[in-house]
């Protein structure tokens, strides 16, 4: 028998490195797949099925509603000729870690197959303890997810909360006035979900932004709504087309009575005004939120592509400069950015670094941007996981992945002596457990829930 070669011997011992995961869309009550759908549907999965030429490029029905067993049906249906076309994918070798490890599918998925494997994963999809046993078996002993998805706290031993709700500098696909429309949406209601990427559909808002103090109300009533003694961070992003000076009050005025005939630069104003004055808002609570923002994910007509230029870089560190008093903390969604981010990290006392989101979720970008990471920034100032999973089953494999990607990155440093083994694993210790702490204020799980679980 072969011995362990040093990654595989580093991935094992990785293996006992508790995770804490600092951003999620898990439900509390729903925390694992509800069915076939749940793990082949994920919406990173979607995309590369649209691609392969699959017909239906949108997510499934979302929070707060569920998809039907109909519609999931038929969207499997319509996926299956597609699947032999991503098997190359990380993102199939995800699907694959989930039915292999979790459900003991190795067979193929087939028109005469499949429904078998979804009977299996909905028979435990109403089992709470087997949810929280895949989160036992890959170490993550919390996760941070959405408020909105609280429900009535049936997640609360196993989740944390992030306010994902008003995305003030976040652009649409199609819009200009997006930033005055999800502010106006959050007016005088409490938390709710936010608005989806790419979705399309503008419900009536309760109250209408027509001036500058409607601007201000309603941002001191988002403020004060932020159920600061129940979540540790917000959710939310920051665009790439938007152009982020300081627009003065004339500026805004000027641009809100163009509103029905709103273009591009009427969207800048709106973003950077409404922007800027929310975080100056935010600031004066700063000692009990962190700032956690999206970059380099910009709308398409169903998702997004990866599109981050210098400029946003050069004002995102002008922004963050001009509010030492909150925390930022960023998810980076083009991989050309992290070595800029990183630069701007060892210059910028709060500012901060997690994870790998979205477009940077592939195996050779993840040790990319760790290794860089790892040479450049304190292991205080940056987080080594976080899943953007919907289910535990997607935290599962997302979390294999990124630790033997780890593994290999940290093998490498020991085996040109940058790090002892001893060293390897302190710290990535830090990364994974320590610093989701000490800079986003996660809290481990307790001992009757590693040992009941």
């Amino acid at each position: 028998m072969n011995s362990p070669t040093t990654v595989e011997q580093m991935e094992d011992a990785l293996s006992e490195v508790p995770v804490l995961d600092v951003h999620t869309h898990l439900c509390g009550a729903k925390l694992g797949a509800q069915g076939l759908h749940d793990v082949l549907l994920y919406h990173m999965i979607v995309s590369e099925l649209y691609a392969a030429g699959c017909p239906s490029g949108a997510r499934l029905t979302q929070f707060p509603n569920w998809p039907s067993r109909k519609e999931a049906h038929e969207r499997i249906l319509e996926a299956l000729p597609y699947l032999r076309f991503i098997q190359n994918t990380s993102g199939w070798w995800g699907v694959r870690t989930i039915l292999g490890d979790l459900y003991g599918w190795r067979e193929s998925i087939t028109a005469e197959s499949w429904r078998r494997l979804d009977d299996l994963i909905r028979e435990r999809s109403g089992d709470p303890s087997w949810a929280r046993s895949i989160l036992r078996r890959v170490n993550i002993q919390r996760s941070c997810a959405e408020y909105c998805r609280r429900g009535e706290g049936e997640g609360d031993d196993v989740l944390q909360y992030s306010l994902e709700w008003g995305m003030f500098m976040r652009s649409q696909w199609g819009e200009f006035d997006t930033a005055v429309y999800d502010l106006e949406r959050t007016w005088g209601r409490p938390p709710q979900q936010p608005v989806t990427i790419g979705a399309g559909l503008r419900p009536a808002p309760d109250r209408v932004i027509k001036t500058l103090d409607d601007v201000h109300a309603a941002i001191q009533h988002y403020t004060d709504s932020i159920p600061y003694d129940r979540v540790i961070s917000t959710a939310t992003g920051i665009s790439t087309d938007i152009d982020y000076t300081l627009p003065s009050d004339t500026d805004m005025a000027d641009a809100l009575s163009r509103r029905a005939h709103a273009g591009p630069k009427d969207r800048d104003i709106y973003a950077a005004y409404i922007g800027e004055a929310f975080l100056a808002a935010l600031e004066k609570r700063g000692d009990r939120i962190l700032f956690q923002f999206s970059l380099g994910a910009e709308p398409l007509p169903f998702e997004t592509a990866s599109r981050l230029s210098q400029k946003t870089l050069g004002q995102l560190a002008t922004i963050i400069s001009r509010h030492p008093g909150l925390r930022f903390q960023c998810f980076v969604s083009s991989r050309h950015a992290n070595q800029t981010l990183c630069t701007m990290c060892r210059e910028l006392p709060n500012f901060s670094l997690a994870g790998f989101w979205w477009h940077n979720f592939f195996p050779d970008t993840i040790r990319q941007l760790m290794t860089e990471r790892l040479d450049m920034v304190p292991l205080n100032k940056q987080v080594g996981f976080f899943s953007d999973a919907y289910t535990v089953e997607w935290a599962y494999a997302k979390a294999i992945i990124v630790r033997k990607q780890m593994a290999r990155v940290l093998a490498e440093k020991v085996a040109q002596g940058q790090y002892s083994s001893n060293d390897a694993l302190t710290i990535a210790r830090e990364i994974l457990f320590q610093t989701p702490q000490t800079l986003v204020g996660m809290t481990p799980a307790t001992e009757s829930w590693k040992t009941n679980c």
